[in-house]
């Protein structure tokens, strides 16, 4: 990539994790929070038929009516419950529409049942990623044997994301601990898997993400450095202001650009690895 293109670049950012309707927000206030936490692209995450994702979130139409209204500003995941019979039918019919992703997958059932078995054909036939919310004895259960969706699948990229995930990057966390705090040990599931498997990546965002890197600034910078290429930045905040303390994803913003190595490495986790792993042109 050329010294002009990366400089164009450094002024762009992916948001990978963003929900219509988070908690009530409008669409309008949504525009504005991702305007002014600066991302020049957000990729919108749908609930499935049921449950919401936790957060009130809105379904497939609402994200890909957000997404035409804002062409090029706006894109969008494809979701359902993995475990109904619809589940194939539905997924492949927003795909069809233009979804570049599956997810977030939000929903209690083991993460290498079939079910998410099922996910990741549709996946693995429709050559897009997977974004995947672990929460023990939640959703996605049973992250410890993870690895083994991973190996099956290896032509299918999935996204980690939420308290387990997160909490897993210290050797030592306490499954039940959902926020753990104080110093980190490395070589936790999270990070062997980021360094053993090349079809595993990290969404940053969240209360998760955002403490995970807070809570041990050393491990973190440490971190940021060893996962520069398999990190992708999303903010998952609610909301309104998109600024100062309230906003989680500003917050995170700022972390990577002071913990990250250099220039390059800001530039791989707030943009150019997101692109990559989403066909992302714009």
């Amino acid at each position: 990539m050329g010294t002009a293109a990366l400089s164009q670049n450094a002024q762009r950012l992916i948001d990978i994790h963003q929900h219509t309707n988070y908690t009530g927000r409008t669409n309008e206030q949504l525009i504005e929070h991702q305007r002014r936490m600066g991302a020049t692209t957000t990729v919108l995450l749908p609930a499935g038929s049921k449950f919401g994702l936790a957060a009130g979130a809105g379904g497939n139409d609402t994200v890909v009516a957000l997404a035409k209204a804002r062409p090029g500003s706006f894109l969008f995941f494809a979701n359902e419950l993995p475990d109904i019979p619809e589940t194939k039918q539905v997924i492949e019919k927003y795909l069809k529409m233009g979804a570049i992703g599956i997810g977030e997958q939000k929903f209690p059932v083991e993460c290498d049942s079939k079910y998410m078995q099922l996910i990741a054909e549709i996946a693995r036939d429709h050559q897009v990623p997977v974004l995947m919310h672990f929460q023990y004895k939640t959703y996605n259960l049973g992250f410890e044997r993870f690895h083994r969706m991973l190996e099956k699948y290896p032509t299918v990229n999935f996204i980690g994301h939420a308290q387990t995930w997160w909490g897993n990057i210290d050797k030592n966390h306490d499954q039940a601990e959902l926020m753990p705090k104080g110093p980190v040990t490395p070589g936790g599931i999270t990070d062997r898997l980021l360094s053993d498997y090349p079809n595993i990546y990290g969404d940053l965002s969240a209360g998760s993400g955002l403490n995970a890197i807070q809570r041990d600034e050393g491990h973190a910078r440490d971190f940021l450095k060893r996962h520069q290429d398999r990190l992708v930045f999303g903010s998952d905040c609610s909301d309104v202001p998109g600024s100062g303390k309230q906003c989680i994803g500003l917050q995170q913003i700022a972390n990577v650009r002071r913990l990250a190595p250099g220039p390059e490495a800001i530039r791989k986790m707030l943009h150019d690895n997101a692109a990559r792993l989403l066909k992302i042109t714009t």
